[in-house]
């Protein structure tokens, strides 16, 4: 029989999920709002910091953009962002018509660099433009290195837009990621941590600022008993459907990062004897990564020749994906022509690094099968 393929990161339903949608049927309950999209959002909110603030949105692209429009960027500003990212934490910037200035990563975190990010914000002051906001990443479910880059923005006087899409349930110090910037971003595509298929939330620390946010989301509609608009609105709410699938995998939630980090561990234990690659892990106790994805960098220089590619490759050959670390946004072709500053920290992670299968529905079976290409391509004793 055929083995069938095992994903880098699929969906993992819980159970309960089918129930929430089910009442959102039976009560005719299918708009943008309803008791799930409220369910939602008081869970997040519980889970993330009582303190804050959530609304749930379409995507966590949609988010970074209404954080962006409330941080007052407009055509002709400039935005900080770190390269090494994925292109929803930069292309909201160019949505609303600004320039994104962007920044190397630095090796213990792989996330935006605190001395390169200084670097960056007196040159553009220099320039005559001072960046209106930071969008700082964790990558991977790592958490950047937040005081020195809070400190950082704090100095400046700069807003951090904290993209949180991939480290819901990651923390610094014992705080939840997406609850250290002005606004903090979450997304439930279908390959995160948990899924509403697809969607996203933005996390506020006031109310004002989540009003705000949902009255943008939904065409920014006057309340008048007609319709009367007097900015430019959008349409990213989240459905009260898709609402009830999150509030089922928010009562898995912390089981999918426990099983998450046991994929880490299962990795820390087949490369500990081969020479030349190291799994991606926390700099310290302060840290604590959801382990999104695990991920793994690959010196050929100490592994006779073997590189990133060749595993890539025999995953391939064996129907198991693995993905290339991202592909810094400075290299990208869209991007040529923005500002850049750093080294080549983020061109080095991409060139040697891989992405592993981490999803918290893989079995033994199926690690069995991935210990037989790691086995095979490294040929442990």
């Amino acid at each position: 029989m055929q083995n069938s393929k095992i994903w880098l990161s699929s969906p993992h339903m819980g159970g309960n999920e089918r129930k929430f949608v089910t009442e959102a049927f039976d009560t005719n309950w299918v708009a943008p709002l309803g008791p799930n999209v409220n369910g939602f959002e008081n869970d997040l909110k519980i889970y993330q910091n009582e303190d804050v603030e959530v609304a749930v949105l379409s995507s966590g692209t949609a988010a970074i953009h209404l954080a962006l429009i409330q941080c007052g960027v407009v055509a002709g500003d400039e935005v900080i962002c770190q390269s090494f990212t994925f292109c929803g934490s930069i292309n909201p910037i160019m949505y609303q018509g600004a320039t994104p200035i962007l920044v190397d990563s630095e090796p213990e975190t792989w996330n935006i660099c605190p001395i390169h990010l200084e670097e960056a914000i007196e040159d553009r002051i220099a320039n005559g433009k001072k960046p209106k906001a930071i969008v700082a990443v964790h990558l991977y479910g790592m958490p950047y290195k937040v005081e020195e880059i809070n400190k950082v923005a704090a100095k400046y006087n700069i807003p951090i837009v904290e993209d949180s899409a991939e480290a819901l349930g990651s923390t610094y110090k014992n705080q939840k990621c997406g609850t250290f910037g002005k606004f903090g971003i979450l997304s439930f595509n279908g390959n995160k941590i948990i899924t509403t298929s697809g969607g996203g939330a933005i996390v506020c620390q006031n109310k004002a600022d989540k009003s705000n946010a949902v009255f943008l989301a939904t065409q920014a509609r006057d309340d008048t008993p007609h319709y009367e608009h007097t900015t430019i609105g959008y349409n990213y709410r989240l459905s009260n459907i898709s609402a009830g699938i999150g509030r089922g995998q928010m009562e898995v939630l912390d089981k999918h990062i426990a099983l998450r980090r046991k994929m880490h561990d299962f990795y820390i234990e087949q490369f500990k004897n081969i020479k030349g690659v190291t799994v991606f892990s926390e700099p310290s106790k302060d840290y604590f990564s959801n382990h999104w994805l695990s991920a793994i960098i690959i010196e050929p220089s100490e592994t006779n020749g073997i590189t990133r590619e060749h595993l890539r490759n025999a995953f391939a050959k064996a129907d198991i994906e693995s993905r290339p670390l991202w592909k810094p946004m400075h290299l990208q072709p869209v991007f040529k022509e923005v500002p850049y500053y750093g080294e080549k920290v983020s061109e080095e992670l991409f060139d040697k690094g891989l992405c592993l299968p981490s999803g918290s529905n893989l079995t033994n079976e199926d690690r069995d099968r991935i210990e037989n290409v790691i086995f095979t391509i490294f040929k442990n004793d």
